[in-house]
């Protein structure tokens, strides 16, 4: 069996690191030649993937930014055929699949959007591992529901990278999701660590902290154009934390004692209500 990643940066070099440990041959691109040239010498990569090669792969994944995914398969895409099936691994999903479904249906090629529900704080070949994926969950936004054997023949395909769970979504709805679930805790992150304070925080800081700042070092450029393909629903989110923070400013404010209880209260449950204890 044979894969082709397309990015070898944290995302798509730990795909190639669990491929080639499943015993696959893996065809690598990156448009930094050093990258592609150390990612091969480690193992992880057997050869380039190009337009000759990209043909013969039973999978292809594209872990580039969205505009950069969408730029790439456009150059590909006569050169896909009918074997590998593709899938991208970008952050948002209407944006690519509203490119993407079209240029398949018109060169013939399987393509899916996907979104690998994992990652860390660093970025880069060099952080890549293996077991990145493992138990982490996947989502899939097929071309067509009902083609129950695309959706078996795509979960063989990934298998080599060890996900627990594979959900299959629109591409509205994964983008509604994420402004929550991912896009909002990058945002709020980035923007708790401007405080002043946090130039002395060492000393007086422990495990909160380090919670919420985890995702502030992140990669600015990917981040800006994932929030701004998603605006709508993130802004949405950004407005309803915005209104639910001004009533925990009021209460201290006020001395409210009773008013910020209940808010607390609130906050508490609905947190054992969403994820349980």
């Amino acid at each position: 069996m044979t894969t082709g990643i397309v990015g070898l940066g944290l995302i798509g070099g730990s795909f190639a690191k669990a491929y080639a440990a499943a015993g696959w041959e893996v065809l690598g691109f990156d448009r930094d030649h050093s990258i592609l040239d150390f990612a091969i010498l480690s193992g992880a990569v057997s050869a380039p993937l190009d337009e000759e090669s990209i043909a013969r792969c039973d999978l292809v994944l594209i872990a580039l930014c969205p505009e950069d995914a969408v730029a790439y398969l456009t150059a590909m895409a006569p050169h896909i055929g009918a074997k590998p099936v593709v899938i991208d691994c970008c952050g948002t999903k209407r944006f690519v699949c509203n490119a993407c479904f079209p240029l398949a249906q018109e060169h013939g090629f399987t393509y899916l959007g996907g979104h690998p529900m994992a990652g860390n704080h660093n970025s880069g070949f060099k952080y890549a591992r293996p077991n990145l994926y493992h138990n982490a969950p996947m989502v899939i936004v097929p071309p067509d529901f009902d083609n129950i054997a695309l959706l078996n023949q795509v979960k063989q395909l990934l298998a080599p990278a060890g996900f627990g769970h594979i959900s299959v979504t629109t591409a509205e709805e994964h983008d509604r999701m994420i402004a929550f679930t991912s896009q909002l805790a990058h945002l709020v992150s980035n923007a708790y660590i401007k405080s002043p304070t946090a130039a002395q925080h060492k000393g007086f800081s422990a495990g909160s902290y380090k919670d919420m700042t985890r995702v502030a070092w992140l990669n600015p450029a990917m981040w800006a154009q994932l929030f701004l393909e998603n605006k709508d629903h993130l802004l949405y989110e950004l407005d309803v934390l915005t209104t639910q923070l001004s009533r925990y400013r009021q209460a201290i404010e006020q001395n409210d004692r009773a008013a910020l209880t209940q808010l607390l209260d609130e906050g508490r449950h609905r947190k054992e209500e969403v994820d349980g204890r």
